[in-house]
């Protein structure tokens, strides 16, 4: 039985890959800062280190067949690249060394889909798609790249593998994350949406795409682990559609989001704290599509439906009593 060590254990991946590793009756040592914020009940097969990346990990990691680097830097409301880098991309390495130094086999890197090109609703990103405006403008983004260059260029000291999830919906979004989005658009009786849209994907997707990485994947590869393109319209209105509502739907035009922006460039030069900006209001208005053909055949993995993934949140977030 192989056991692996993870990183990001309490957030929305990492507790949804932990539960689809248990499945797989894996053996996991899971790092994380706060065992308050773990979730999931006590596990046989499950051992939870309290500590920090920058903690000398090679007791921990010395008899691990497999490390799974989930932890980010995600946050919005950071101003200087230096933020996100020491987590993004220092972190990753210590660690990629540390593995490397403890004959770890593979070492698995959750980067993002922002660090690939995005493409249209006729023709998505692919993995050979390098990154591009508005994204080659964004902290977190180049971060991810840096970490994804270095894992890259010393392939030859452990198979790596590079996992490119889009944005992910689904149970376990205990901040919540990527699940604001539907409390954005819940019991409103005035939608505001953006211009452009993104592509969504079942986080539990997401964790079975890793799990199939470790047997299928390649060395050196990246893998998109993408499902459905939408327009911010359309996911409003298919939120919409699953839980009974009828909001008055209005978009935002493009020039206000460039202009708030702007504001929020202003109020970061000024010292405050916000998670406005150029970039983030750009990405707002792009359409952010992606292709999922490349884990489809190498990973061999059949997508949930969005209509799933939506109403797997919506009933976690009732469930927890974020929304009635």
């Amino acid at each position: 039985m192989k056991t692996i060590f993870i990183t990001g254990a309490t957030g929305l991946l990492g507790t949804n890959l932990i539960l689809e590793l248990l499945a797989h009756e894996f053996n996991i040592k899971a790092l994380l800062r706060n065992p308050s914020r773990f979730v999931l009940p006590p596990h046989r097969n499950l051992e939870l280190i309290q500590g920090s990346l920058f903690d000398d990990l090679t007791q921990i990691i010395s008899n691990c067949d497999v490390v799974i680097h989930v932890a980010a830097e995600t946050r919005q409301d950071l101003s200087r690249y230096e933020e996100y880098h020491k987590i993004n991309c220092n972190a990753t390495v210590q660690l990629f060394n540390t593995a490397r130094l403890c004959n770890v086999k593979k070492f698995v890197f959750v980067s993002t889909a922002n660090t690939i090109g995005f493409g249209s609703a006729d023709v998505g990103g692919t993995e050979q798609d390098p990154i591009t405006y508005p994204f080659s403008g964004s902290n977190y983004a180049k971060s991810k790249q840096e970490a994804e260059d270095y894992l890259l260029a010393n392939k030859e000291a452990i198979e790596v593998m590079i996992i490119n999830p889009t944005f992910m919906l689904g149970e376990h979004d205990t901040k919540p994350s990527s699940g604001k989005i539907i409390l954005m658009g819940w019991k409103k009786k005035i939608l505001f949406y953006p211009p452009g849209g993104k592509n969504f994907v079942h986080v539990k997707d997401v964790a079975k795409g890793i799990i199939s990485s470790l047997v299928n994947g390649k060395n050196g590869e990246r893998y998109l682990l993408a499902n459905e393109n939408l327009t911010y319209y359309e996911f409003f209105k298919r939120l919409n559609r699953l839980t009974n509502q009828n909001p008055l739907m209005i978009k935002v035009p493009r020039a206000v989001l460039i202009f708030t922006g702007f504001i929020g460039d202003l109020l970061k030069q000024a010292g405050f704290k916000t998670s406005l900006n150029s970039t983030n209001m750009r990405i707002l208005c792009i359409h952010n599509f992606y292709s999922n053909q490349k884990s489809r055949r190498e990973l061999e993995i059949e997508y949930t439906s969005c209509d799933e993934a939506i109403m797997d949140s919506v009933r976690y977030f009732q469930h927890k009593g974020l929304i009635r």
